[in-house]
Parts: structure tokens; C-alpha cells; sequence
């Protein structure tokens, strides 16, 4: 199962991801041309029918899991329960998520458009980008895994219910525009898509390279018909 899912994930990541990209790189001229779209105003208006005091608590807390307070803990987690079913990827993913605090800097400083609250660089949203890249990253990985099926259904269930909470706790906290979350979604799942390609093809490499350097040994190893020393039977 897990060898045909990831050969899948390989043939349609490029394409996906391009497309995703195109997708954000529209939303951002928009954006860096400091214009919204009237979804933003009516998903303002409807988030903000939902206000209780209550839940202001509840969404600060769940919004504080993009913050670097909640993300460092998260990664150093994730690589700890990689480190024995896939090192390589417990190495990978500090690395691919100091690729998305690139990502949001080099974005956010382009586009410069106004939060809500009207604080500065909030396209893309950074915590969803952040987000949708680790929990992406997790269901990938459970989905080339040999875990059972009912166990990734709950593990997939759970890492979208986390992006979307934060997702849309990011909108009631007044911090982004519907539009600067779709950005950290397009962004966020582009640059995942190509790190999952790229890593996987170089591994299928080497893989390979392997594999054929082993058949080579062996052959090197076994007795040419020629080289067999006769068997003399002497009655």
C-alpha cells in the first residue's frame, strides 16, 4: 500500500504544486496592490457574529499554536516520533519549517497589505502556512505508513480539525482577511508538495543506485561457469 501512495504522491506533486503556486501568486498581486476581495468583508462580518467572551479565550489559546511558543515544541515533537520509523524525515522537518518562516518573511514584506486590526504584513497568514505544512507533513507520512486504515482515517481527521480551528481563529481574532488564510493554504501546501517531491525522488535515487551497486557485488561474487575447478572421480 504505502509503496503505490508514494509513488502517486511523486507523479501528481509537480503539477499540483505549480498549480498551487499560480493560485497564490495571484492572490498576492492583489494583495500587494492593497485590494480586497468582498468575501473578506462578508466572512468579517459573519466570524464576527460569533463573538462570545468565552470563546475569545478559547481562540487565543488555539491561535497560539502558529506563534513560535507553540510551533517549537510541535516540531521538536514530530522529529522525536519520526527519529526511529523514518529518520530522514525527523531530520527533515526542522528544516522545512525554517523554510516556511522564510517563506512568510520574504511574502508578508512583498505584498504589505493590513491586517484587519489594521497591523502591519498580513498577507499570507504565517500560521497557516506554518501549519498546513506540519500537519500536512504528518498525514502524508501516515498515509505511506503501514498504520492501520481506521488509525489514519482518525489521524488525518485530527490534523485538518487543528489547521482549520487555527485557521479560523486567525479570522475571529481579527488578525487576517479570508484572503491572507487562502494565501497561507496555496502557499503553505506548494512549498509542501515540492519538499515531499524532492526529498522522495532524491531518496528514490540513491535508493536505486543502491540496489544496483548490490546486484553488481553479487555478480562479482559468484563463480564464472569457466572458473569451476574440474571434479575428478577416480573409481
Amino acid at each position: 500500500h504505502h509503496g503505490s501512495a508514494r509513488t502517486g504522491y511523486l507523479r501528481c506533486a509537480p503539477g499540483l504544486s505549480m498549480l498551487l503556486l499560480a493560485g497564490f501568486l495571484a492572490l498576492a498581486l492583489i494583495s500587494a496592490s492593497q485590494q480586497f476581495f468582498e468575501v473578506d468583508h462578508r466572512v468579517r462580518a459573519l466570524v464576527q457574529l460569533s463573538r462570545l467572551p468565552w470563546l475569545d479565550i478559547v481562540m487565543r489559546t488555539v491561535s497560539g499554536l502558529g506563534e513560535n511558543y507553540g510551533l517549537i515544541p510541535l516540531i521538536g515533537l514530530g522529529s522525536a516520533l519520526l527519529w526511529r520509523p523514518s529518520r530522514r524525515w525527523a531530520v527533515t522537518l526542522p528544516l522545512l519549517m525554517a523554510g516556511t518562516g522564510a517563506l512568510q518573511l520574504i511574502a508578508k514584506g512583498a505584498a504589505h497589505r493590513p491586517r484587519p486590526n489594521l497591523a502591519a504584513w498580513g498577507f499570507p497568514s504565517g500560521h497557516v502556512l506554518s501549519l498546513v505544512v506540519y500537519f500536512g507533513l504528518m498525514m502524508y507520512l501516515l498515509a505511506i505508513s503501514t498504520t492501520a486504515r481506521s488509525r489514519r482515517r482518525l489521524g488525518y481527521a485530527g490534523c485538518v480539525a487543528i489547521v482549520l480551528t487555527v485557521a479560523f481563529s486567525r479570522l475571529y481574532l481579527e488578525m487576517h482577511w479570508a484572503s491572507d488564510v487562502a494565501g497561507g493554504f496555496t502557499l503553505g501546501l506548494a512549498y509542501l508538495l515540492s519538499t515531499i517531491w524532492l526529498v522522495e525522488s532524491i531518496t528514490a535515487r540513491r535508493d536505486a543506485g543502491t540496489r544496483s551497486e548490490a546486484q553488481v557485488d553479487l555478480a562479482d561474487d559468484q563463480p564464472a561457469v569457466g572458473d569451476v575447478d574440474p571434479v575428478v572421480i577416480s573409481v
